[in-house]
């Protein structure tokens, strides 16, 4: 976990939050992961869910079955070689 200083306390897990052009921003310093949100709880339970898929808690690879119920056939969804797009990064 991120740790700072702040009059000489120790300071774990630091959580940054602010305001900005009308929207909450809500940063984990720890794993970089940064969310908004209208209200500061919105910003706080997006950041939660951020950080959840980043550190893998959350989020899977879809089965077969659940792509074939998409129309995706799972024998042909490839990438290839092909580099994924930038925002992917």
């Amino acid at each position: 976990m991120a740790s700072s200083t702040r009059n000489g306390d120790a300071n774990d897990g630091e959580i940054r939050l602010w305001q900005e052009d009308g929207w909450w921003i809500a940063k984990d310093v720890d794993t970089g992961v940064t969310t908004q949100g209208e209200s500061r709880e919105e910003a706080l339970d997006n950041l939660d869910d951020a950080v959840a898929v980043h550190t893998g808690k959350r989020g899977r690879k879809p089965t077969d079955e659940e792509l074939r119920a998409l129309g995706i056939d799972p024998e042909t969804n490839t990438t290839g070689n092909q580099e994924p797009p930038d925002v992917l990064d």
